[in-house]
């Protein structure tokens, strides 16, 4: 089992129940079986080699296991994990100080690798070529660059935005991987496994329910498990049936596909305020009083996949499927407009 060194700097927002139901290993890692199988050929032909693995990208939507596929990667190779955070590094002292301290053959995680300043990458693209720092001694006339070297690592950087990331640093990687949205099988395997974990007792079609409204992301399929372990054992006699599992997601707001209120609110507002669009993202932002950028990156992307809402140039239309899910029919002059 690798050790795992948290950068001082680095803020999480996981809490202990989380930590506790990652998987360890590859086999224990739910879904993503093509990554899966792909991870075990690098790994052990790097084993064989007695070399560090290449750099890996990783990119998806945020909960799908981005850093805990990082943490079986040092696992897998009985290498140190250490782990930071894009923001936190804000000088190359920073950067420097963690990289000259690394051992060989650790497994360096940056998370948000996108948001990554650029003299820190030029930084980086040494380091993960030539495992050395360009370091610069001394100012002005008089100043210097020496070259320190670095301990072979293995370069892991995650991002929930793949095309904010430089060209000349995403060349760097090695490997690439992209971690896509699970299935509602995928997911009812987390929840079953999350469940033993936690020593709950829960139903069959409890499991499939609670991996068809978690919008295809391990991370809230474990949130709305432990919430509905929280009303089984207060309301019931703390089994998680689907009669419980049910009552307690219309009491959290959450439907069947896995909508929440202001999921809800957001298409609702399109249709009642605007004819059912377009109306541009700002103004919908003030609306449902959420910042643009929460409403493009955390809202959006979600009913965008589910078909709900379109981005078109005029702004965000509601479609047809919105309409029928939320039970509302559709006035025969909306989405007209006159072109003046």
């Amino acid at each position: 089992m690798s050790d795992i060194v948290v950068d001082s700097n680095f803020n999480t927002n996981t809490d202990l129940s989380e930590v506790r139901l990652r998987p360890s290993s590859l086999d224990q890692f739910q879904g993503q079986s093509e990554i899966k199988k792909n991870l075990k050929v690098f790994i052990q032909a790097a084993l064989n080699r007695n070399e560090s693995l290449d750099h890996l990208f990783i990119s998806g939507p945020p909960g799908l296991g981005k850093t805990t596929l990082a943490g079986i990667i040092a696992s897998e190779m009985n290498a140190e994990f250490k782990v930071t955070s894009a923001p936190a590094l804000d000088k190359p002292k920073d950067l420097a100080g963690i990289l000259t301290s690394l051992t060989e053959n650790t497994v360096f995680f940056i998370d948000e690798i996108h948001r990554l300043k650029p003299a820190l990458e030029e930084m980086l693209y040494i380091a993960m070529e030539d495992y050395e720092l360009d370091w610069i001694i001394g100012q002005g006339p008089s100043a210097r660059s020496i070259r320190v070297p670095v301990a072979p690592f293995t370069l892991v950087g995650a991002t929930t935005k793949a095309g904010s990331v430089s060209a000349p640093l995403f060349s760097r990687f090695g490997i690439d991987l992209r971690i896509d949205l699970y299935s509602v099988e995928e997911l009812s395997a987390v929840v079953r496994r999350s469940a033993s974990i936690e020593n709950l007792e829960i139903s069959d079609e409890g499991i499939v329910k609670i991996a068809s409204c978690s919008r295809g992301t391990p991370r809230i399929a474990n949130r709305i498990l432990r919430r509905m372990r929280d009303f089984a054992e207060i309301e019931s006699d703390g089994y998680i049936g689907i009669e419980i599992i049910n009552s307690s997601l219309a009491r959290l707001g959450i439907d069947d596909l896995g909508l929440t209120k202001l999921d809800r609110r957001i298409l609702t507002t399109v249709i009642n305020n605007y004819g059912g669009g377009p109306v541009g993202a700002e103004t919908l932002a003030i609306n449902i009083g959420e910042s643009v950028e929460t409403l493009e990156d955390f809202y959006e992307p979600f009913l965008i996949r589910m078909g709900f809402i379109q981005r078109t140039p005029r702004g965000r239309v509601v479609t047809e499927n919105a309409y029928k899910h939320l039970g509302l029919r559709k006035k025969s002059n909306e989405n007209e407009r006159l072109l003046f």
